[in-house]
């Protein structure tokens, strides 16, 4: 099953670790997971996390936000992609991957059959010739919304691939 995935995370250079602040993770049979860490240290955030983060931790449609430590974010993600081979989709993923595989400690420590990857929606578009997306229209820099719109990103990528007969990624 195909899971599309974002953070949020303070990033201060190599003095200091990423810092999940957020986590949303969208599965392609609707279902949706959104975390916030209660452990992560708003006050080392930079002016641009403070500004255009930290004001948007809330879930965008208005449910319950789940707020937990790190430890139980691992849990739920673990029965959130209860698949034994989960595939999982990002847009610039870089350090969204670095920040998810943190959760669960190293790269290494990452469930049993777990890649130890990100298909990254971005490369795929510049394999397409950088086709424009699809417009963003939720909050950015929310981690569920940004998941959600990785979601319609990779639609729209998979439909112009099909238009062309392309293939990436194995797809």
């Amino acid at each position: 099953m195909k899971y599309f995935l974002d953070t949020e995370f303070i990033e201060a250079g190599p003095p200091y670790p990423l810092i999940l602040l957020s986590i949303g993770i969208v599965s392609e049979d609707g279902r949706a997971f959104y975390a916030v860490n209660s452990e992560a240290d708003g006050t080392k955030a930079n002016d641009w996390v403070k500004t255009n983060v930290l004001p948007h931790l809330s879930r965008p449609d208005g449910k319950h936000t789940y707020v937990a430590p790190i430890e139980t974010i691992r849990e739920e993600i673990l029965k959130f992609c209860h698949d034994a081979v989960p595939e999982f989709w990002g847009y610039y993923a870089d350090y969204d991957w670095v920040v998810f595989c943190q959760i669960f400690g190293a790269m290494v420590d990452l469930p049993k059959g777990w890649p130890m990857y990100c298909r990254d929606i971005k490369q795929w578009c510049d394999e397409l010739g950088n086709p424009t997306l699809p417009k963003q229209d939720t909050t950015e820099h929310n981690a569920l919304s940004d998941a959600l719109w990785n979601q319609k990103a990779y639609e729209f990528c998979r439909e112009v691939s099909m238009r062309h007969g392309l293939t990436a990624f194995g797809i």
